[in-house]
């Protein structure tokens, strides 16, 4: 069943954050099989805002001079496909709109995180009575590891189409230590496959892990934020005349802080789905060359 807990109507700070990074869950007994339902629907929705966003450009596209949003589109496809050529030297038909979806998706997910903190949740729970929404899916590792995931099984299915089933397994059993005689080859094979599944291994793990720890970092500190500017008001409400000053000190220095932190996180957002992009080119660009 679905674990939904009521919210005390008084919180401390730590209870305050505790229940904003609980996920709305199915099972929800701790277990590997739980899901998070608030990550799973916000990466749908997203994505689909994301299909919605490219069938309205090629919908409206003309071959005059085009709008500000066509324009800006094709700026961001012709950003993208100059990326993927500088790393990837195969054929971009397939590796370009991998790289624009991965690109436009992330940063749509990165970009909740601009919503006010108590937005999301108090929406879910005023129009469906949810006590536990987190709208953030990138600051899920779930979903990271997910798409990191997706990341390496991409890798091995451009490494077998590059050098075939047969050259994939050789070149993971006889690189990086390779061998004339053999006897040699049969001797390093085992060193071989173990430092090539670590390879392998270890770029979707910080994939995934670079992603989720960055957007999880941003989301705390807007959490903390908040509490300063929930601390102010307080302050502000209960005080008496004498302590009010310092109510309005937390306030404004939180609204402050806020917005410095919102305007340094559309660099944040937008690098992290860049990083994630470009990092995934290269992997694939290394998947398909010889060791």
């Amino acid at each position: 069943m679905i674990q939904l807990l009521k919210v005390a109507e008084s919180q401390s700070p730590s209870e305050y954050v505790t229940h904003h990074l609980h996920h709305l869950q199915i099972f929800g007994d701790g277990r590997f099989w739980d899901l998070n339902v608030d990550s799973m629907v916000m990466s749908v929705v997203l994505g689909l805002v994301a299909i919605g966003i490219f069938w309205l450009a090629a919908r409206r596209a003309t071959v005059g001079v085009p709008g500000k949003f066509q324009a800006f589109i094709e700026i961001v496809i012709q950003f993208i496909d100059g990326q993927v050529r500088d790393v990837y030297h195969g054929s971009r038909r397939f590796v370009g709109p991998i790289a624009l979806t991965i690109f436009v998706w992330i940063f749509l997910m990165n970009a909740v995180k601009m919503l006010p903190v108590d937005l999301p949740p108090g929406i879910a729970h005023g129009a469906l009575g949810l006590d536990y929404f987190r709208a953030v899916p990138t600051a899920d590792l779930n979903v990271t590891a997910g798409m990191a995931l997706a990341v390496l099984l991409l890798m091995i299915a451009f490494a077998v189409h590059s050098k075939g089933a047969y050259g994939f397994t050789k070149e993971l059993v006889t690189a990086p230590f390779h061998a004339d005689s053999v006897a040699m080859k049969i001797l390093l094979s085992p060193a071989n496959l173990c430092l090539n599944v670590i390879e392998y291994l270890s770029k979707p793990v910080s994939l995934a892990m670079r992603l989720f720890g960055n957007i999880y970092a941003g989301e705390l500190v807007f959490l903390l934020i908040a509490l300063l500017g929930a601390a102010g008001g307080s302050f502000i409400a209960e005080a008496g005349a004498g302590s009010k000053f310092a109510g309005v000190a937390a306030f404004a220095g939180a609204v402050i802080a806020g917005a410095g932190w919102e305007i340094f996180h559309i660099l944040v957002i937008t690098l992290q789905a860049f990083i994630f992009m470009i990092l995934t080119v290269v992997y694939l660009s290394l998947s398909s060359e010889a060791h």
